[in-house]
């Protein structure tokens, strides 16, 4: 191998081919929310998912925006149960219903979560 202008290079034959490995990164496990992310640089927004991965900072980034995606959806799920009124107690009582709006809540919220975050 030799270096030159920063780049490293390899023999091969009587040419020499530049090294084209990737950086490695931190395995962190990305959840739902980063996968979606993903896909959506991949279809996208492809130059930035190509400078994410070639600066080595992709799985990174997607832990990142999986974070705060999950930290969004929890706290926009309490702030809606609780405008609506749903409660421990209606869950209680009235457990289908609880159901039934926690779901309607859940949907509302994964869609702001969605636009604002995801595939913005």
């Amino acid at each position: 191998m030799a270096k030159n202008n920063g780049l490293w290079y390899e023999l091969q034959g009587d040419y020499y081919i530049p090294c084209l490995t990737l950086p490695a990164e931190k395995g962190t496990p990305i959840g739902i929310w980063g996968q979606r992310h993903l896909r959506c640089l991949k279809e996208y927004h492809r130059v930035t998912y190509t400078n994410l991965l070639t600066s080595g900072s992709l799985n990174a980034y997607l832990a990142d925006i999986d974070e705060q995606a999950k930290n969004m959806f929890f706290r926009l799920v309490k702030k809606y149960a609780d405008r609506q009124g749903v409660t421990e107690q209606l869950k209680a009582d009235k457990p289908l219903e609880w159901v039934q709006k926690m779901n309607n809540i859940c949907n509302a919220v994964e869609e702001v979560v969605n636009t604002e975050l995801i595939y913005a």
